[in-house]
């Protein structure tokens, strides 16, 4: 019995919590500290190329559609960095995904698009990071380049 009593006021706090547990802090995080982790290299195979917001890319042979991945993940006592390159990297899985199966062979012009709310960048990725969850958005144009 005093089990379930302690199980109710831990829910009632939960409920009642400060807005500070429900921060939504926005993070700007390098795009390359997130793609050079070992994870990332081996959950993200060459085949499929990232290019964010407005880098060269040559060629455009075909252009098969624009693509959202919008990704969450546990951020309950994990660092910033930590909680918001998993969401990161799994949004890029999914936008890798779906380019092999369009056949594809690269996502250029990739934004962060959380709640679509476009922050374009070369180098940096946007995060929204609260108490228990990060999120990740990113927007893409899945494409095939010529020269690849």
């Amino acid at each position: 019995m005093r089990h379930l009593r302690c199980g109710f006021v831990a829910a009632a706090l939960l409920l009642t919590a400060s807005p500070s547990f429900a921060a939504d802090d926005v993070i700007m995080l390098p795009v390359a500290n997130a793609i050079n982790t070992p994870e990332a290299q081996q959950k993200l195979p060459s085949s499929v190329k990232f290019y964010f917001g407005n880098q060269p890319v040559g060629r455009i042979a075909q252009t098969f559609d624009q693509f959202v991945s919008n990704r969450k993940t546990n951020a309950f006592a994990k660092s910033d960095d930590a909680a918001c390159q998993r969401a990161f990297l799994s949004a890029l899985i999914s936008l890798h995904q779906r380019a092999d199966e369009l056949g594809a062979n690269a996502v250029i012009h990739i934004v962060s698009y959380y709640r679509k709310h476009e922050v374009s960048s070369d180098t940096e990725y946007e995060c929204h990071k609260g108490f228990l969850m990060a999120g990740v958005a990113l927007r893409g144009d899945v494409v095939r380049l010529a020269d690849h």
